[in-house]
């Protein structure tokens, strides 16, 4: 998962038509390239004063049917900075250094396999985990990092400063076993959460992620406090009048997109943020999911819509992963109408809510489907597949 995507650029011509799942928009892209075929990676170009529409200001309209060469572009660019998470993670077991960085901060995305991208990484973040005995995994894990552009031509191609949370899918045996824990726990209010403002249902995410999210490591405070506190630090840097706009990107694969949505919730409801001047210099906040599973319920979803949080999440059509936990209720607590009948619950939404599986889909959603793709359950997961499903795609 950490060789960087190479080849010929390859022209194709994919098939699209949008969908709506349960009142949500979804663009459906069939792609042409065969999963064994190397995907092109997009040069960069300039985004300029369009810079709010790729990153969700108008919740991608326009850009999804078909995909926008300037979004595809971006896309590509931020799954291989999550790539870059994998890269430097160190995976033996073996070793006294199982679960840390295997590099420097300061040469991170350098060995990483990007040694261009504009950015510098900042802080190295970790998660700990308290679902599995100490013997079977490491207590605290390096889990991505944050990185800020610095670089003066890419600040200006992107027409703003960009900020990178990026974060690795699960890697230890103790954040498998935070995944299954797929019962839905409730959120702490925030400072502008109002009493009843949800009529009665109150956010709620799947319990496994929260508790990775929250808690605190023997070396490291919660992956919550250390993303608030590196935020709180750069857009104090950075988020100054004069200055170049600001914007935050999280970014995950799998489990790290999970987390990526759950920062971006973090990020725009803290109270420090919403504090931060007006709103037209407050930092935009989008989250970009790669094959993410679901999050938290239907007022979660409202939640973070509502405190100006975007979420796009990237889905392959065979991936298993992008359709669980649990059942997808909408708003109004039926099934999806056009969710195919085996994805509809089997149970009353009395039911599903009493055990704790009542989940909404987060985000608009641009969803792949490659005709040649297998439907192995592991390649259709693959990081590597969603970034050749996206570079495949052309406008």
């Amino acid at each position: 998962m950490a060789a960087s995507i190479s080849g010929a650029a390859r022209t194709c011509y994919p098939r699209a038509a949008v969908a709506r799942r349960g009142g949500r928009r979804c663009a459906v892209i069939r792609s042409s390239l065969a999963t064994s075929s190397p995907a092109c990676k997009p040069l960069g170009m300039r985004i300029g004063r369009h810079w709010t529409e790729i990153q969700g200001a108008r919740d991608w309209d326009g850009l999804l049917n078909p995909l926008d060469g300037s979004l595809r572009g971006e896309l590509v660019r931020y799954g291989e900075f999550v790539r870059a998470a994998y890269a430097s993670f160190d995976f033996d077991g073996g070793t006294p250094s199982y679960g840390s960085c295997r590099f420097p901060s300061s040469s991170l995305l350098r060995r990483s396999g990007l040694p261009e991208t504009g950015y510098r990484v900042t802080r190295l973040l970790h998660a700990a985990s308290t679902s599995a005995p100490s013997w079977l995994s490491c207590s605290s894990s390096y889990i991505g990092y944050v990185a800020v552009c610095d670089d003066e031509d890419e600040i200006e191609r992107l027409g703003r400063r960009d900020v990178v949370i990026a974060f690795r899918g699960t890697a230890t045996c103790s954040e498998w076993v935070d995944n299954f824990k797929s019962t839905l726990t409730h959120l702490p209010p925030t400072t502008s959460q109002r009493s009843g403002e949800d009529d009665g249902e109150a956010p709620m995410v799947e319990c496994g992620f929260w508790r990775l999210f929250t808690a605190p490591g023997k070396a490291h405070s919660s992956l919550q406090h250390q993303v608030r506190g590196e935020v709180q630090r750069i857009v104090s840097e950075y988020g100054s009048k004069g200055m170049p706009p600001l914007s935050i990107t999280v970014t995950g694969h799998s489990l790290g997109a999970a987390l990526a949505v759950l920062t971006a919730y973090e990020i725009t409801t803290s109270s420090s943020m919403q504090g931060h001047g007006d709103d037209d210099d407050a930092p935009m906040v989008t989250a970009v999911s790669f094959g993410g599973p679901r999050v938290g319920n239907a007022a979660f979803r409202r939640r973070l819509e509502e405190s100006g949080g975007k979420v796009l999440r990237v889905v392959n059509s065979n991936d298993i992963v992008t359709k669980v936990p649990g059942f997808p209720v909408d708003d109004c607590g039926a099934a999806r109408e056009d969710a195919p009948a085996k994805r509809k619950p089997r149970l009353p939404r009395w039911l599903v809510s009493k055990l704790g599986w009542e989940y909404s889909d987060v985000g608009r959603e641009l969803r792949l489907c490659s005709q040649d793709s297998t439907r192995n359950v592991v390649a259709s997961h693959d990081l590597d597949l969603y970034l050749k499903l996206v570079a495949a795609c052309t406008d």
